[in-house]
């Protein structure tokens, strides 16, 4: 199944004002990347969130939140969210500050 195309771009238009902001296609997923760092991404219809590993916990207790294991492995600081739980733009934003606060913290590459 590709992206979901509307979550997607929801995301670019929330992202929008950030320099630096790019993205990228990998394995059927799309990618926002900031500052050469990948911050958010579209997994199917799910939000695929890159909290950092000290906010995964807390992040995982949020409603449609799950472990990220696209490849069997779970990874750290990361967490996938069913697209349901961020059909209103409010809990969108909120997903896209976690992921602002730990990736602003990041080197640029």
């Amino acid at each position: 199944m590709a992206y979901d195309e509307g979550l997607a771009h929801r995301l670019g238009e929330s992202l929008g004002d950030l320099p630096d902001l790019g993205t990228k296609k990998m394995f059927g997923s799309l990618v926002f990347m900031w500052r050469g760092n990948m911050l958010v991404g579209v997994l199917n219809s799910d939000l695929i969130a890159r909290v950092g590993p000290e906010a995964q916990a807390d992040a995982l207790a949020q409603p449609g939140a799950r472990v990220f294991d696209f490849t069997g492995r779970p990874m750290n600081g990361w967490v996938v969210v069913d697209g349901e739980a961020v059909a209103e733009d409010e809990a969108l934003e909120d997903w896209i500050a976690r992921c602002r606060e730990f990736v602003e913290a990041l080197p640029p590459k």
